[in-house]
């Protein structure tokens, strides 16, 4: 018989893996997603060995080999110069030390593989079209009341209810948070192109990091190798809206005018670019009565230490550890969740925000940041993060 009744909300990357563990584990679940289908667009990701191995544990490891590239190295350069400045290893260095591979992934194909599993277990019900309007604990359940894409309101009791609905999360006020997320004053735009198209130096199975006072570029190789996914970052003082506000390749190449040629000759690639805006909010609660939050839902973080889709990751399979047990106090086992999962989420949303100012120090900052990134070198680049990256969920 099933343990229990969850409703996630959110099909996201953690709502998704929250919602396959859980109902591997024998609770029914319902997994309910405002979108009224799943869409190609997204930008690529990187699945850091704490979030690959949670994934390659759930049996997705084959399917994922297929569509990842695992970079050998990041190299880190600088924008105008475009010398080096110096390298993380990656590649077989982090497989070894962390007992899991370092991935570079496009989100649609990291989510087409988790919706397949979802879709191919019986106790998921996936409700698509409802937007999440109210969120309540009871002694006994928790509720919510969603409105349908044709303007039905129905309502839903369960066990447990487990945000997974992004940085604008209904859930999250129902644990009292209602501060809105803060704009950090930064406005990143993403493209893919087809990887033959690259500049030849720029064109290896290694990460891209371009470092400057007035932005910053990430690129990395997507699709299995056959795309290259590029961000490109730069300071704003007012957001644009959504996640997807189309950006003209003009804009970006007159910010990057005075950029190295290789790194320019990059950007001129893509024909097409898409921006949104960079928020964070510092996490307050993560859990209350029946009600728990993972990912940007419960705590929003800059792009700048790559964890966003690993934090959601992590925090789907510490959840439902911690529900794994036949009649758990759930009260009890979502505050424990809470104690277990604060702490770290500050901190990666800490080191994130440092390595923004970081990556975009003025001239004597920088000469010190560079001046270390040699000292340590590639694997002690890597080891600062062994609190990080050696992060292993319960079984």
């Amino acid at each position: 018989m099933p343990k229990l009744s969850i409703a996630v909300v959110g099909a996201g990357i953690g709502g998704l893996t929250a919602a396959l563990i859980l109902a591997r584990q024998g609770h029914t679940v319902t997994l309910i997603e405002r979108r009224t289908g799943f869409s190609e667009v997204g930008a690529g990701l990187q699945l850091s060995p704490n979030a690959s191995r949670i994934l390659i544990r759930l049996g997705l490891g084959p399917a994922l080999r297929r569509v990842a590239t695992e970079p050998q190295r990041v190299v880190v350069r600088a924008i105008r110069s475009g010398k080096p400045i110096g390298e993380v290893a990656l590649g077989t260095f982090m497989r070894e030390r962390f007992e899991a591979p370092y991935w570079v992934v496009h989100r649609a194909d990291l989510q087409t593989i988790l919706l397949d599993a979802v879709r191919s277990e019986p106790s998921i019900r996936l409700v698509m079209g409802r937007t999440v309007e109210q969120v309540e604990s009871g002694l006994s359940q928790a509720s919510l009341a969603w409105i349908s894409a044709g303007g039905a309101r129905e309502t839903l009791s369960a066990d447990v209810i487990v945000g997974a609905d992004g940085v604008w999360s209904r859930v999250r006020q129902a644990l009292g948070d209602r501060r809105p997320p803060a704009y950090r004053g930064q406005i990143a735009w993403r493209a893919t192109f087809e990887r033959s198209a690259a500049p030849a130096e720029l064109a290896g199975d290694e990460t891209g990091l371009w470092l400057g006072t007035q932005g910053h570029v990430v690129h990395y190789p997507i699709a299995g190798g056959r795309l290259v996914n590029v961000v490109a970052v730069e300071r704003s003082p007012t957001p644009v809206e959504g996640w997807a506000a189309p950006g003209r390749r003009e804009d970006l190449l007159a910010r990057y005018a005075s950029a190295a040629p290789a790194l320019r000759d990059l950007l001129s690639k893509p024909q097409e670019w898409l921006r949104w805006s960079l928020f964070d909010h510092p996490p307050e609660r993560l859990a209350k009565g029946r009600i728990a939050l993972l990912g940007d839902a419960a705590h929003p973080v800059l792009p700048f230490l790559a964890q966003g889709a690993a934090m959601a990751i992590e925090e789907a399979a510490t959840i439902a550890s911690l529900l794994r047990e036949p009649a758990p106090d759930i009260p009890e086992a979502l505050s424990a969740y809470e104690r277990m999962r604060l702490a770290r989420a500050t901190r990666v949303q800490d080191e994130a925000r440092r390595n923004g100012r970081i990556y975009h120090a003025g001239t004597l900052i920088a000469f010190g940041r560079d001046q270390v990134m040699r000292r340590l070198g590639p694997e002690g680049m890597v080891r600062r993060y062994d609190w990080l990256y050696g992060f292993r969920a319960p079984e």
